[in-house]
C-alpha cells in the first residue's frame, strides 16, 4: 500500500506524510467568523476537511481536529449594533446555525471547536513575548502591532518578499504602524464600545486582533508544532502567512509540517462574493436540493480545484447521485466486510492517499454502479455502499432517497426532491396508467407518464411488467 501524499502549500508540491508523532496527527483548521449564516464556501471549508480527518482514521491515525471560531470580529460588533443586540446574542445563533448546517452536511464534529473570547489570556501572553523579541510594538494609538519586517521569513507561504506584497496589495497608510503590512495584535478599546469586548491587558483596554487567535488556540491544543493546518486558499494570505510570523516568531521554528488550502468557490464562473451578490447561503441550497447533494457536489471536484457553483451543476450531481442510489436499491449488498484487498477498494485507496483524490474515488463509484447493473452482484453493491461511506456518501435508504422521502429542517419537513406530489396520488396514477394499457389506450397511458414527469416523477417501467417510480 503506498504512502499519503499531501500537497503541502509551503513545499509548492505533494509530499509523503510523515507525523511528528508517529501514529498521532493533530489538524486545525480556521474556521468561521460567526455574524451570519453559512455560505457555500464555509461549506466546503467544512466537508473538505470533515473528509480528511476521516480519510486520516481510517487510515489509522489518531487524530486530533480542532477547528476554531472567531466570536470577536469587526464585523460581529457592526452587526450586532445594527441588529441592537449584544455580541453573545448575535454569536450564539449563528454559531447554532453553524451546526445545523454542518450537521445537515454530514460533517462530524471536530474534536475541539474552541471560541476566541475563550482564549484571551493565552492571546495576550503571545503577544507579550512577540514584544520581548522586538517583534511587536505600541503604536501611538494604543495598538499593539507586529512588524512584518523584524521577521526575516515573512511571505514564505505565499512565496512573496514584503516589497512584492507591498506593490501587490491595497495597502492604507497609516501613521500607527512601522509598515503599512504591519498588522494589529491588540486593538485598544473606543469609548463607545460594549464592555463585552474589552478585556484588560499591560496596554490598555481592548481586544485582540484576528490573526493571533489562531495561534494561541493551536499552541494550546495541538502545541508548538503541529501536523496540518487548514483553511481555505482566501487565507493563505495574509491571515496564514501571519500566523507563520506570530508563531515561529515567538518559538523560532517550525510552526506547521504540511499546509492544506481548498480553492475558491466560484458562481457561475465569477468569484463568490457578498458585496457582488453572487453569494448563496448552506441553508437556501438545502431549501431546494438534499444535502447528500451538496455534499456530493463539493467532493466530486478536487479540494485544491475551483468549485464551481450554478443550478445546472447542482441538477447534474442530482442526477448522478440518483444513478448511484438507483443501482444500490437494484441489487441489495451483501452482508460481509470491505475487503481492502479487492480490485476497486485498492484504487479508492490509492486515489485518497494521492492527496485526497474525491474525483477519483467517485469515478470509481460510478464504475462499480455499471458493473452492478450489468452483473446484478450483490458483492459490488457492498463495495459501492462501503467505499461511498468512505466520503459520507450513500447513506440513506436508497428507496428513500429516490422517492424523495428525505427531509431537513430547511424544508419545514417537506423533502428537498419533493415534487409536492404525495406518494399515494402517484401509486392511483400508476394505476391508471396500467388499466390504461391493459385497454390499449396507450396514448392516455403516455400523457399520464408524461404528466407525471412534468410534476418531477419519473416512472419506469420494468421487463416483470412492474412500474418504479421516483421523483426528479
Amino acid at each position: 500500500m503506498q504512502d499519503l501524499r499531501i500537497y503541502n502549500t509551503l513545499a509548492r508540491k505533494k509530499q509523503i506524510f510523515s507525523p511528528i508523532k508517529p501514529g498521532k496527527v493533530g489538524m486545525y483548521v480556521c474556521g468561521m467568523t460567526v455574524y451570519d449564516y453559512c455560505h457555500l464556501g464555509h461549506g466546503r471549508v467544512m466537508v473538505v476537511f470533515d473528509m480528511v480527518q476521516h480519510w486520516l482514521r481510517q487510515l489509522g491515525f489518531d487524530v486530533t481536529y480542532v477547528r476554531n471560531i472567531t466570536d470577536i470580529d469587526d464585523k460581529i460588533l457592526k452587526r450586532a449594533s445594527e441588529n441592537g443586540e449584544s455580541i453573545s446574542q448575535l454569536t450564539e445563533r449563528f454559531i447554532r446555525a453553524m451546526d445545523e448546517d454542518a450537521a445537515a452536511l454530514g460533517v462530524r464534529k471536530p474534536d475541539y471547536e474552541p471560541r476566541a473570547t475563550a482564549f484571551v489570556p493565552q492571546m495576550l501572553s503571545l503577544i507579550k513575548r512577540l514584544k520581548d523579541k522586538g517583534l511587536a510594538y505600541q503604536g501611538k494609538n494604543g495598538d499593539v502591532n507586529y512588524s512584518v519586517r523584524a521577521f526575516n521569513e515573512y511571505g514564505k507561504l505565499s512565496g512573496k518578499s514584503i516589497d512584492d506584497l507591498w506593490a501587490g496589495e491595497r495597502i492604507k497608510v497609516n501613521s500607527n504602524k512601522y509598515d503599512p503590512l504591519d498588522f494589529v495584535l491588540w486593538k485598544i478599546s473606543k469609548d463607545n464600545e460594549t464592555k463585552e469586548v474589552k478585556w484588560n491587558s499591560t496596554w490598555g483596554q481592548g481586544r485582540p486582533g484576528w490573526h493571533i487567535e489562531c495561534s494561541a488556540m493551536a499552541e494550546h491544543f495541538l502545541g508548538e508544532h503541529i501536523d496540518i493546518h487548514g483553511g481555505g486558499q482566501d487565507l493563505q494570505f495574509p491571515h496564514h502567512e501571519n500566523e507563520i510570523a506570530q508563531s515561529e516568531g515567538v518559538y523560532d521554528h517550525k510552526f506547521v509540517s504540511y499546509w492544506m488550502h481548498n480553492g475558491f468557490v466560484r458562481i457561475n464562473d465569477e468569484k463568490m462574493s457578498k458585496s457582488s451578490g453572487n453569494f448563496f447561503t448552506i441553508r437556501d441550497i438545502l431549501k431546494r436540493y438534499n444535502a447528500e447533494v451538496m455534499r456530493f457536489f463539493i467532493l466530486r471536484t478536487h479540494y485544491r480545484s475551483p468549485l464551481n457553483y450554478g443550478e445546472g451543476a447542482l441538477e447534474d450531481a442530482k442526477n448522478g447521485l440518483n444513478r448511484l442510489y438507483t443501482a444500490l436499491k437494484e441489487v441489495p449488498e451483501d452482508d460481509l466486510l470491505l475487503d481492502w484487498n479487492e480490485s476497486y477498494a485498492m484504487r479508492v485507496y490509492q486515489a485518497m492517499n494521492d492527496d485526497f483524490n474525491t474525483p477519483i474515488v467517485i469515478s470509481i463509484l460510478f464504475e462499480l454502479a455499471n458493473n452492478i447493473n450489468r452483473s446484478r452482484s450483490q458483492a459490488a453493491s457492498r463495495q459501492l455502499k462501503k467505499l461511498a461511506g468512505v466520503l459520507g456518501l450513500l447513506q440513506h435508504n436508497p428507496e428513500n432517497f429516490l422517492k424523495g422521502r428525505i427531509s431537513n429542517k430547511y424544508t419545514s419537513g417537506r423533502s428537498t426532491l419533493s415534487s409536492g406530489v404525495a406518494d399515494e396520488d402517484i401509486l392511483f396514477k400508476i394505476y391508471v396508467r396500467r388499466e390504461a394499457k391493459i385497454a390499449k389506450n396507450f396514448l392516455l397511458a403516455d400523457q399520464i407518464r408524461q404528466e407525471m414527469l412534468d410534476k418531477g416523477i419519473l416512472l419506469e417501467d420494468t421487463s416483470d411488467g412492474r412500474t418504479e417510480w421516483r421523483r426528479v
